[in-house]
């Protein structure tokens, strides 16, 4: 069933060929005024690609998260998925796996939007980079899930959400962010993995406390 939850969102997210062009179109943007803003200085452009990379996927997923809800909380669903026989751990797991799809599929392209636009060599070191994007990912669906699942029913849930998700994300994107440019600059000091390490300890924790906490909130 939980499967089936997470096909059903991130086909939907997937499909939805406005949702997707708007939060792709924003991940661009913020790119782009951060690298005009730093100017026209290579080196200072490729220093800053790892941060510029994680702002543009946190801001863009908490727009990914938070619609994965709605679609469902507009029309009704999800009050009709909490009613069938099935542990709302499931559902917390579908919606965090299908949040997760999204969010991967998101990572990969601005990953590769950040090497063209900022002249970074991702290739050369793709292992790493892949892993930190799919470790950021499922640490962004995990809370996003949460905090979207807590502010669907409020009126300003739009403004709530990324103000409850940001400081909560605040690890991942320092762990998130110091992985890349590790990765970028070959780990001369051999931090890599130790960041990679506080990805999968903060994703762990976070993917606990949704599953524990989430049914609570359809209950509500």
């Amino acid at each position: 069933m939980a499967l089936a939850i997470a096909r059903k969102d991130a086909l939907a997210e997937l499909r939805g060929r406005h949702a997707a062009v708007s939060t792709l179109f924003f991940a661009a943007v913020v790119l782009l005024l951060f690298g005009f803003a730093l100017g026209p200085d290579a080196q200072l452009l490729a220093d800053a690609a790892p941060g510029l990379l994680w702002l543009a996927l946190v801001f863009a997923g908490v727009l990914a998260v938070n619609r994965l809800h709605l679609l469902e909380t507009d029309d009704g669903a999800l009050e009709q998925l909490a009613l069938y026989p099935i542990t709302r751990r499931a559902i917390y797991a579908g919606k965090a796996v299908g949040g997760f799809v999204v969010m991967l599929v998101l990572g990969l392209i601005v990953l590769s939007a950040v090497g063209i636009l900022f002249a970074v060599d991702v290739v050369g070191a793709l292992l790493p980079l892949l892993a930190t994007v799919v470790l950021g990912a499922v640490g962004i669906a995990a809370v996003g899930t949460f905090y979207a699942g807590v502010t669907v029913r409020l009126r300003a849930r739009e403004v709530m959400l990324p103000l409850l998700m940001l400081p909560v994300l605040a690890p991942l994107l320092l762990g998130a962010v110091k992985a890349t440019a590790a990765a970028l600059s070959g780990d001369p000091f051999g931090e890599l993995g130790a960041w990679l390490q506080l990805l999968v300890a903060y994703d762990v924790v976070m993917l606990v406390a949704g599953a524990a906490t989430y049914g609570y909130l359809l209950e509500d």
